[in-house]
């Protein structure tokens, strides 16, 4: 079975990446990453838990730096928005500066020196209409740098880039992905903010997919 190597935030769409992946490929690394956001450390501690309920080694990346380039509300003091960010300009306060290109590179490093075949993302289909490094041409051209710049030659997968997030819940309720591990908020609060964008898809996905047992465990009342 060909080896991967995930990037997990332990938000929904690592999650659900993950767990679509598993059976495919012989994931035994996950790759998460401070950078500074406000949700650093409750993002570490549930991607901690996903990585033992699915017995895979977990490491952590400081990358304080980009902090500091960093000027949106997930890093800074401004407040996280609670409106629809379903524009480019409305995208941009909490855009961080080529995150996922990045991401995926220092994945790279670790393929290449480690020999994983595959790097798994979760980009999907309604981030994609947002965000640039969520799209199929930024996956299928990040593999084909990969061609060049490294020896091992790993393939980025994005497994789940043609759903949206009422598909990713759907599927991962089917799969018996552990939703009750998840930690999308973009907040630094113990549990689920409930306003923020990210935290209002997927309680609207939940409960589109019969999935209002989670809401007590996960958000704040």
């Amino acid at each position: 079975m060909n080896r991967g190597i995930i990037l997990l935030s332990g938000g929904l769409d690592s999650l659900c990446a993950l767990g679509l992946s598993k059976d495919k490929y012989l994931i035994d690394l996950a790759l998460t990453f401070d950078y500074g956001q406000k949700s650093a450390k409750q993002e570490i501690k549930a991607s901690s838990e996903i990585c033992k309920f699915y017995k895979i080694k977990h490491k952590v990346i400081n990358l304080d730096w980009l902090k500091e380039i960093t000027r949106t509300a997930l890093v800074s003091d401004k407040e996280i928005p609670s409106e629809n960010l379903g524009t480019l300009t409305s995208a941009q306060s909490v855009w961080v500066p080529n995150r996922n290109g990045l991401f995926l590179n220092i994945a790279g490093c670790f393929a290449d020196s480690y020999n994983y075949d595959y790097i798994i993302f979760g980009a999907n289909k309604d981030e994609g209409e947002t965000f640039p490094d969520n799209t199929e041409n930024f996956r299928s051209e990040i593999s084909r740098v990969f061609e060049l710049s490294t020896l091992k030659h790993p393939k980025v997968e994005a497994p789940l880039i043609n759903y949206t997030k009422n598909d990713i819940v759907k599927i991962a309720m089917e799969k018996s992905v552990p939703l009750e591990l998840v930690r999308s908020c973009y907040g630094g609060g113990e549990k689920h903010c409930g306003v923020c964008e990210s935290c209002r898809h997927l309680k609207k996905a939940l409960i589109a997919n019969q999935g209002e047992r989670y809401l007590d465990i996960l958000f704040e009342k």
